[in-house]
């Protein structure tokens, strides 16, 4: 199973095209979601908001080592694993790996797979971004578009998760 997230994670993995988010936004993203534990959101959405979170410093990784300068083979990948793998460490202590059938298709835990989900919309939603800009004249179409993005998407997964839990 590990290597299969690991595969997934080459598979969607890619190079950071510009510096992704705010370190305030990264600060309160981390610290509201031991929070929203505490408070009783499900699991599922927080897992949703750990796995984007995880994305983010995975490219905040690759960006300290382009600074730097620091070059190794599957550099990209090994940080981007790294960094989400890093939700591994929840069933340390938090919680137990108990696995469901989600969607009739994958058999994972509701964290898990909320985490990979959380960070394939991260990913994608800067993806999005950088093809509406380079759509857009190379400008973005209103101000603060690349967090508003990012922030929207998961909100709405979150909900969806909330109301229609896994």
């Amino acid at each position: 199973m590990f290597f299969l997230i690991l595969l997934l994670c080459f598979v969607f993995s890619f190079s950071a095209y510009a510096n992704p988010a705010c370190s305030v936004c990264t600060i309160a993203i981390g610290a509201s979601l031991g929070v929203a534990r505490e408070l009783g959101v499900p699991d599922a959405v927080v897992g949703l908001w750990a796995g984007a979170l995880f994305t983010l410093l995975g490219y905040w990784s690759i960006l300290f080592c382009e600074k730097r300068h620091w070059n190794f083979f599957a550099r990209d990948f090994l940080l981007i694993a790294a960094s989400v793998g890093m939700i591994g460490f929840i069933y340390l202590s938090e919680t137990p790996y108990s696995p469901v059938i989600i969607w009739n298709v994958f058999y994972l835990d509701p964290i898990l797979f909320s985490a990979i989900l959380g960070m394939l919309i991260y990913i994608y939603s800067q993806k999005f971004y950088q093809w509406m800009k380079l759509r857009n004249g190379g400008h973005a179409h209103f101000p603060f578009e690349k967090v508003v993005l990012p922030l929207g998407l998961l909100f709405v997964v979150s909900a969806w998760f909330y109301h229609y839990p896994i």
